[in-house]
């Protein structure tokens, strides 16, 4: 069985590790956009930055894709980082929208794209009000009706409390 087992061991991690290596890194890398957050919904604010435009260099964004229009990309207090905002529109449709900056100096253009989804999607909604966790007792706020429960509880104990005193006692039920 150990014979079989190490080179399959061996296989599997080898694949695993070429897989690792050779696969796409998540989201923009430091010559792209980056998008935050990558997923949202209509009416929501976006951000966007970018180091691949050099020092001090500033951009101009276009979220024509998905309606928002044009946007500009001013250097931020992170080095060589350009940083812009713009809303998504009330009426953008799901989907993945591409987001392009063009860099103010030279000829540079980067992309990051943006995915808007339902704002109820994946059963995700917003609560709102306060929970109805019971608060107040079982039968509703009334002192009366609350008195004559706890009136019931006692009765019920002290019945249960004579029984079990006579059993112990052999008096019989």
């Amino acid at each position: 069985m150990r014979r079989i087992a190490r080179p399959l061991t061996g296989t599997a991690l080898t694949v695993a590790a070429a897989a690792i290596a050779t696969a796409p890194a998540f989201g923009a890398g430091p010559d792209g956009l980056q998008v935050y957050p990558s997923t949202t919904v209509p009416g929501s604010q976006v951000t966007v930055n970018t180091a691949a435009c050099g020092k001090g260099g500033g951009a101009l964004g276009d979220a024509g894709a998905i309606g928002a229009g044009t946007f500009p990309l001013a250097p931020s207090t992170h080095e060589g980082e350009a940083i812009g905002q713009f809303r998504v529109p009330s009426s953008a449709q799901p989907g993945t929208y591409e987001i392009v900056a063009h860099c103010a100096e030279g000829t540079k253009q980067i992309t990051g794209d943006l995915a808007v989804a339902l704002a109820g999607a994946h059963g995700q909604v917003q609560p709102h009000g306060s929970m109805k966790t019971g608060v107040g007792g079982a039968l509703g706020t009334d002192p009366v009706q609350t008195t004559a429960g706890v009136a019931a509880l006692a009765v019920a104990a002290a019945g249960g409390t004579w029984l079990l005193h006579r059993r112990a006692r052999g008096d019989g039920i």
